[in-house]
This record gives C-alpha cells, structure tokens and sequence, in this order.
C-alpha cells in the first residue's frame, strides 16, 4: 500500500505538529501496525513509519528542505496563535479592570481612580490606615509633592530608589516609600498596588510589626506617624522639612504645636494641645499641664456597652457626642491614680478634667473598642453614631471665644473599622471620602458607596477635616 501523493508530497513525524484526532503515541503503521516513529502525508494524512517496509515513504528531509519549511511554518503558526491569544487575554483583562472602574454619575460614565492595596498576609491594618491618609488632601499632598530619592553612586546613579527585601538597612527611607505609595493610589492606572517596600521598611524600623501576625490599625497609625515626624525634622533627601513646611503658609500658619522638637506636616497638620487639670480634693491646690496630642482615644461609656446596632431597643445610642463629653467631664481618681500634691507633700485623693486648649486641622479619633480583662483582651462593639458633616469642638475648648465659628466644624474624611471579635484576629477595612463620592477600602477591592452606608459602619478610627470657612454651617 503506497501514498499516492507520495510524488507530490511530503511527509511529517505527527509529533512535530498538533493534529485533532488522539495523540500521536496512538497511531501505527497503517502498512506494517508499527506505533514507532510513525509519519503522516500532509496531503492524504496516510500514516506510515519508514521502516524496510515501508522505505518507499518520505523519511528524511527533500532536497529543498520542504519538511523543515513545514515544521517552521507550523511552528509560527503556533507561536501567532500563542501571542493572539496572550494578547486577546490581556485585552480582556484590561478590559474588565476598565469597567470595574467605571461608575454612572448623572446619567454619564467616568472612571475609579482610586486604587486598592494588596494584603501582603494579615496586612490589613495597615492598609487601611493608608488608604485613610491618602484621602486626607493636605497630608497626601504635601508627601506627594516632596523630589524623590534618589541614587548617587554606581550605575544606578539618577535612577529611583526601590527598595525590597534583598537589600540592605542603607537608604532605607520610610518617607520616600510612603510618597511613593501614596502616588500609586490615585494614579488609576492598575487596579491594586502592592506596598512591599513599604512594609519591608516598616519591618526594619517598626519591629513591632515584623511578622504575619494581625496587628492593631491605631497602634500601627501612632508608629507610623511618630516615625514620618522624626524622619522629617532629621532631614530628608538633604533638604531641611522644616523649611519646606516653613515656605506653605498654610500649614505653618498658627501651629505652634510640636511634639519632640521641631514642627513638622506631621504635627501641622495631626497636632493639638490638651490642658489637664488636677485639683487636690484636700487642700485645693490646682495642678495644670498642657500635653500636645496627634490623636485623642475615647472611651465608650460603659452604659451604652449593651448597645451593639443603631436598632437595638434596649436604650439610647451611644453618640461620639456621649465619648467625647466622657473624655472631658470631671473625674475623680481612683486609689490606684492618687496625685502627689506638691502642697499637702503626700498623694493625695483629686480630681482630673481634660480641655482642649488647640484644635488640629485633622482631628483623629479613636475609640478604644479593645479593654484586657483578667486573661483577654476583648472587643466592645457598640455602635457609635457619628456625624459626616459638622462636628462642633467648641464645647470643648479651654477658650471657645477666642476661635471662629468655623474654626471648630469638622466634616469626616475617612473611618478605618475592625471587623470580628478581638485585636489580634479580624479583618481592618476603611471608608474614605474622595472628591465628593465615599469609597470602600477592603485590601485590593475598591468599591463605590454612599453615605446611608458609612453611618452605619462600627467606627474604630474616626478622621475629621476642618472645615473650610466658605463652607456651610452644619452642626452635629
């Protein structure tokens, strides 16, 4: 049995090329049933494999090298199909990530710019407390705005300094990677970034934090702030912050608080000043202090700690209001805080009230929803109603009549929420406002939302805005 196209043919080995019909290990001889080497006309698709019995078929190459133009033939092809089905993947990858971005607004489609943050192993903590410090414009800004570092040395000279966990402790800047961080989220051009060299800094300077563990957003806010504001006043890719922050009136206008040493867009921007007052319930003798602050942790009072949603019958709902008259009613100290009147020369029992003597421009609130108790540390998750426009501080000034009406409004920028039962287990999301529309901030998925939603989230972190005196008049 002989190809009739023996003539005008060539033949190939099956294994060199994709047919449709089973594999080649499965096809034989169709002349003597042999399963080894077998080899297919490419006109008739008759299989035979060259043995004595068969030598009259095409075994080796032509003269011309056909079955060699044949193979590489059909090896561009593959590698065409290869690269269009890549690329119409990418299309479709694209594609998708474009139309998860796009929201209608008054009947007309625009883009999400916003960008998520991938978890990096329980990094949620600090992912949310990015998210919420990139929606808070001074802040975002003034980092954004600072020259790049950049490397001096080698090769690499004039080029960005990215730094991973290869690398060693020189160079390390947790300012550069937190500006290059905040840059990445409002860009729009991917979907998630993931903040690696970030968190590789935070690991070399934040011991605390170094492992996969879940950790505290409030405690992680704290460090990362004191970090940022000493980095600052040391000088950063050799200018002076300092002066930086001297050359935008707005942020060094008024401030006068500072927290170890210098100023910096740190406390301009996060820092106030508290007055305590201690009074001896004995002889009388009047203690004052004043402590600057970048946040203010409230307790929620112990009568609303029944009180887990805002439709719960059993009683009132605990407002901020009721947590930050809390903090600053009069107190009376326990026998374990007696005070050490300097009059009556021994501790004695007294009294404490905190006051407000400076508002900051972003108030930051934390609500300390974490108690121990004897051998746990346990969550109160009560709801707390909160404003998202209008908080008034006036109350709570030491001197209200020496501050404007609007100089004590806060409108809310963003809330950080811890979602489970305790702090070392549970999920950190955050909701931000950004250009007049809420998101929310769940790791790498960003979503659109609306205001209905933000009030009832479980506040753990509250961040207000002063608000601007063109504003309107609003008033918790």
């Amino acid at each position: 049995m002989e190809c009739p196209h023996l003539s005008s043919s060539v033949c190939i080995a099956p294994d060199s090329a994709k047919f449709p019909n089973g594999s080649p290990s499965s096809w034989c001889c169709s002349v003597c049933r042999s399963n080894k080497s077998p080899w297919v006309c490419l006109t008739c698709s008759s299989v035979h494999c060259g043995s004595y019995r068969c030598d009259d078929f095409v075994v080796n190459d032509t003269k011309l090298g056909l079955v060699q133009k044949v193979r590489e033939h059909l090896q561009n092809l593959e590698n065409s199909a290869f690269t269009a089905d890549r690329h119409r993947k990418r299309k479709l990858l694209e594609n998708s990530s474009l139309n998860s971005k796009l929201l209608k607004v008054n009947g007309s489609t625009t883009a999400i710019c916003a960008t998520g943050l991938r978890n990096l192993g329980n990094t949620c903590f600090m992912n949310a407390i990015l998210q919420s410090l990139s929606n808070i414009e001074q802040f975002c800004c003034y980092f954004k705005e600072l020259p790049a570092v950049e490397l001096r040395n080698g090769k690499t000279a004039g080029r960005r300094t990215y730094h991973t966990r290869s690398q060693g402790d020189n160079n390390v800047s947790l300012v550069e990677e937190f500006r290059k961080t905040l840059c990445a989220l409002w860009q729009g051009s991917q979907t998630a970034f993931s903040p690696e060299s970030l968190f590789y800094v935070v690991w070399k300077i934040m011991p605390n934090f170094r492992g996969y563990q879940q950790q505290d957003a409030h405690e992680f806010m704290r460090y990362l702030l004191d970090h940022l504001h000493l980095e600052l006043q040391d000088g950063f890719n050799g200018v002076s912050h300092s002066a930086i922050l001297q050359e935008n009136s707005t942020l060094s206008a008024s401030n006068k608080c500072c927290i170890n040493g210098a100023s910096t867009v740190v406390t301009a921007i996060f820092g106030g000043i508290l007055q305590n007052e201690v009074n001896c319930l004995i002889c009388g003798t009047e203690s004052r202090k004043f402590d600057p602050f970048l946040d203010l942790s409230l307790d929620i009072p112990s009568q609303f700690r029944s009180k887990r949603s805002k439709n719960q019958e059993n009683g009132p709902v605990c407002s901020l209001r009721d947590c930050l008259r809390s903090f600053t009613d009069l107190e009376e100290l326990d026998e374990t805080e007696l005070y050490m009147c300097h009059k009556c020369k021994k501790k004695q029992k007294s009294t404490k009230k905190f006051w407000i003597q400076k508002l900051p421009k972003v108030l930051c609130l934390h609500l300390k929803r974490f108690h121990w108790t004897a051998y746990l540390r346990n969550k109160v998750d009560t709801y707390v109603e909160f404003p998202l426009r209008g908080l008034d501080m006036k109350c709570y000034l030491l001197e209200p009549e020496n501050s404007g009406p609007e100089n004590c409004l806060y409108d809310l920028a963003a809330v950080v929420v811890h979602h489970g039962s305790g702090v070392g287990s549970g999920h950190y999301t955050a909701y931000a406002t950004h250009e007049g529309r809420w998101f929310h901030f769940n790791d790498s998925t960003v979503t659109l939302t609306d205001e209905e939603t933000v009030v009832k989230a479980k506040a753990y972190i509250l961040f207000y805005v002063e608000r601007q005196a063109k504003a309107g008049s609003d008033k918790l």
